[in-house]
């Protein structure tokens, strides 16, 4: 296929893959679910798993490789500027000062789950493993999978449930954080397993990161606060946001450069880009605002629809022992998380009640599971059978989470106007979330 004939397919394609997202989140919040649920079952459904075999012929045109290549691009720069969000609203003040619970909860929501997905891990080794991939990478890569929580979306239906500024919300945001951090760490240390070969290679690869880590913090992030302070900044108009937004933009693909030329993925330059950025500095909120106006309804949407293209769900239906994998998965990861940090919630001395509500929020995936599976699946650490039943957890786990919270009685859910969402978006950094 001849480049023209490819644009020509990616103008088709681009309209398709966005407006079909933009569809599926409004259909899915009129059941009060986050967006982010409707955006990846549409990812799914114009896969292989529906539109494939529907319609084999109308997805050939619309994902031709040469066009597919495209779209996965501009999927990852979308990745990359979510990653940045999700370090520059990343609140580490959460995590101190909240008490022996958040402490007890966030640890065991962790590494309950960590532990019972390394076990799971053992055993489905020889049958979902690529072949020849490194045992110990498969393991942590499965355990550090089932134990994630996600951050943004986890903000979002806090919202929406009318318990964000509740003692109980503050305790969800809190360990999740903390779970985010931890997460983003195991993920570097499987990274470097995975690609670093030899036992000094790696050590090498964790030596390069936490140096890099050390040069953000004590280099970059107080260059860049002096920066803020500047008078052309603090007093500056259209032009000067424009130069922020370049300058933020430029920095985080950057830091994104740097950390794969060090072996460990591109999103953890740019999470940590967004980590040592100045906060609640006016000139950078805009720039970010604007970067967040055209990465959430534009790119976000085409890093579902490479997830999707990827994901077949005729894979498990051909074979019955794959649907009792996915099962034991599922069982795993919502006994892990839920269980883990529920026991954990009420050994603290909170209520039965309480403790099956922060669970419940802490079993809840969503984007951030997605991410950890794309660099699994890249890296060839899993396959795509069991790609395919992550991605059902990610999914089944962050549609629950909002009925059984209100099930549970722990808040009203509150329909918000575009107006209000958008004041909600101002008080509140932890909005950040697509859809």
């Amino acid at each position: 296929m001849s480049n023209a004939e490819q644009i020509t397919r990616l103008l088709v394609s681009l309209p398709v893959v966005i407006l079909a997202c933009r569809a599926g989140a409004a259909v899915l919040r009129r059941f009060r679910q986050p967006p982010v649920v409707g955006e990846i079952a549409v990812g799914i459904l114009l896969g292989p798993s529906l539109l494939g075999r529907l319609w084999p012929q109308g997805r050939g045109y619309l994902f031709p490789q040469g066009v597919i290549d495209h779209i996965e691009a501009l999927g990852q720069l979308g990745l990359l500027a979510f990653m940045f969000f999700v370090g520059l609203e990343l609140d580490l003040g959460r995590l101190r000062g909240n008490g022996r619970a958040a402490i007890v909860v966030s640890q065991c929501s962790i590494l309950v789950p960590l532990l019972l997905g390394a076990l799971l891990a053992l055993v489905m080794y020889g049958s979902l493993a690529p072949h020849g991939v490194n045992r110990g990478a498969f393991v942590l890569f499965v355990a550090v999978a089932l134990s994630v929580t996600a951050f943004p979306v986890l903000a979002r239906i806090l919202i929406d449930d009318g318990l964000y500024h509740t003692r109980l919300g503050s305790l969800a945001m809190t360990c999740a954080a903390a779970n985010d951090v931890m997460a983003w760490c195991l993920l570097a240390v499987v990274v470097a397993v995975a690609t670093g070969g030899t036992s000094l290679a790696f050590l090498i690869t964790l030596a390069l990161l936490v140096g890099y880590f050390g040069v953000m913090l004590r280099v970059v992030r107080p260059a860049l606060a002096r920066a803020s302070r500047l008078r052309r900044f603090t007093v500056g108009g259209e032009s000067q946001d424009g130069l922020v937004l370049v300058l933020l933009f430029s920095g985080l693909c950057l830091s994104a450069l740097a950390t794969d030329a060090i072996g460990v993925h591109a999103i953890f330059g740019a999470f940590l880009f967004g980590l040592v950025v100045p906060r609640r500095t006016v000139v950078v909120e805009r720039a970010a605002a604007r970067l967040r106006s055209v990465t959430e309804p534009l790119l976000l949407p085409l890093f579902f629809v490479t997830t999707g293209l990827h994901t077949d769900v005729g894979l498990l239906a051909a074979d019955p022992q794959q649907w009792l994998w996915l099962s034991a998965v599922l069982v795993v990861a919502v006994v892990g998380k839920w269980g883990g940090g529920g026991a954990a919630a009420r050994l603290s001395g909170m209520s039965w009640r309480e403790s099956l509500v922060l669970g419940a929020l802490l079993n809840c995936r969503g984007l951030t599971e997605l991410i950890v599976l794309n660099v699994g699946l890249d890296l060839g650490v899993i396959s795509g059978n069991l790609f395919t039943m992550l991605v059902l957890v990610a999914m089944i786990t962050t549609a629950v989470t909002s009925p059984i919270v209100r099930a549970l009685g722990a808040g009203a859910p509150t329909v918000h106007t575009h107006e209000e969402e958008r004041v909600t978006a101002q008080d509140i950094p932890e909005r950040s979330q697509p859809g």
